[in-house]
């Protein structure tokens, strides 16, 4: 059986597009000038990662009748192997993730994160393969962060990508880093299951896919980005080509509809951040523009962080955060492409007590000013011993308006407790 099959039948057929891409990177590595004594010689290899054991606990019952009840629990491995040659300047990164759901089919799901060969040079670098690119400064959301796409599975908000395949140039110059990106397969969004809870009334069907591109999953999409340092301030700024990250969902045409079903467009997207440092604060701003064949829109993230260091003259560093959201597209209906974040403000702190144990704390409250909602969330961290952290999560989510989009997960109050051994 041959690698890409193999990986294939262990990861899915949602990893199958990017599978393709580890015989790109071998070939790199296997057309490298060095001879096979000289790179046996030369070789470092680390091999690092974690597993963890998720429990999640749902305070109320659920709102629609096939979900979970209350306790869901999940099982996770991600290994990350990395070798580097040449003096340092060649590396093979290759970081594969599994998880297993107890309940939620769809969560119980693999992919390859990263599996990419980096060749530096003095003034360029070149990345091919598979890889997680993030942009952004913002704490709550991240709106210029596009090149991957969302593993809408894994948790609420937003952060955990799925890898992206692609080929990357970064140029540098003393005016700054250029950026040239070709990403050759799309990956399709993932959704929770009929099971599974944080979801709306109606499941996304993962087999109902359209695209608007005669090319489908195969559009070779495009990115271009420019960022600098300036004194003070981190400035960034991009132009993306290519399938939109996110899908237009709409109501199965089959009859009695049960269904959502998947829609992505072609889009133009442009996107800007900039941070500045100025003494003990932080101004952060991020915007879009997007331009599809369905809808144009603007959207804005945007606030500051103010840090007190040693707090009461303890190690403990205190850092309060606000910042608003805004989307020009307003409300929007049940089951469209839209943002939970069109009109929001929110309140933060964060607490780092520079301990040994690395101990975190961020809570945070979010207000949506168009509706009668509002969001809470606690995340902490602390390590025991060398090699094991605990993490608690809280999210509570309120909203007493049907058309509002955060009422369909109204009833999914929660708390995460997850325990991670790094090896």
């Amino acid at each position: 059986m041959s690698l890409t099959k193999a990986l294939s039948k262990v990861f899915g057929s949602r990893a199958k597009s990017s599978v393709s891409a580890m015989a790109v990177c071998a070939s790199l590595v296997l057309s490298n000038p060095l001879s096979a004594s000289e790179v046996a010689t030369d070789v470092e290899f680390e091999a690092s990662g974690n597993i963890a054991l998720e429990q999640r606990y749902f305070f109320k019952e659920a709102l629609y009748s096939e979900q979970l009840s209350h306790s869901q629990t999940s099982f996770s491995v991600e290994p990350e192997f990395y070798w580097q040659w040449n003096n340092g300047n060649d590396s093979l990164l290759f970081t594969p993730f599994y998880r297993v759901d107890s309940h939620d089919e769809q969560r119980t799901h693999g992919d390859i994160r990263e599996l990419a060969y980096i060749h530096a040079s003095d003034d360029w670098e070149l990345r091919v393969g598979i890889r997680k690119e993030f942009w952004g400064v913002t704490e709550f959301q991240h709106l210029v962060d596009v090149i991957n796409q969302t593993d809408g599975v894994e948790d609420f908000d937003g952060e955990d990508k799925l890898g992206q395949q692609m080929v990357n140039l970064s140029l540098v110059n003393d005016w700054g880093i250029v950026d040239v990106f070709l990403l050759p397969g799309f990956r399709e969004r993932t959704y929770a299951g009929e099971e599974g809870r944080l979801r709306g009334p109606l499941v996304v069907d993962e087999d109902n896919v359209s695209y608007e591109s005669s090319a489908g999953q195969q559009h070779l999409d495009f990115a271009l980005r420019w960022a600098h340092s300036v004194g003070d301030f981190d400035l960034g700024a991009y132009w993306f080509h290519g399938t939109n990250r996110e899908a237009y969902l709409s109501p199965s045409p089959q009859a009695p509809s049960s269904s959502l079903v998947q829609y992505y467009s072609q889009m133009d997207q442009l996107g800007i951040d900039a941070q500045a440092t100025l003494g003990d604060w932080l101004w952060k701003f991020e915007s879009i523009y997007r331009s599809t064949s369905l809808e144009d829109f603007w959207a804005t993230q945007a606030g500051f962080e103010y840090s007190f260091i040693g707090v009461f003259d303890t190690n403990l560093d205190l850092g309060l955060l606000m910042e608003h959201s805004w989307d020009s597209r307003g409300e929007v209906a049940l089951g469209a492409q839209g943002s939970l974040m069109q009109n929001d403000l929110f309140l933060g702190a964060r607490l780092a007590f520079n301990d040994m144990q690395s101990s975190e704390l961020l809570m945070g409250f979010g207000s949506d000013l168009d509706h009668n909602a509002f969001s809470f969330l606690i995340e902490a961290s602390r390590r025991f011993g060398d090699n094991f952290i605990a993490s608690f999560d809280v999210r509570l989510l309120q909203s007493n308006e049907p058309n509002d989009l955060l009422y369909t997960i109204s009833n999914d109050d929660h708390a995460q407790l997850s325990l991670a051994w790094y090896f």
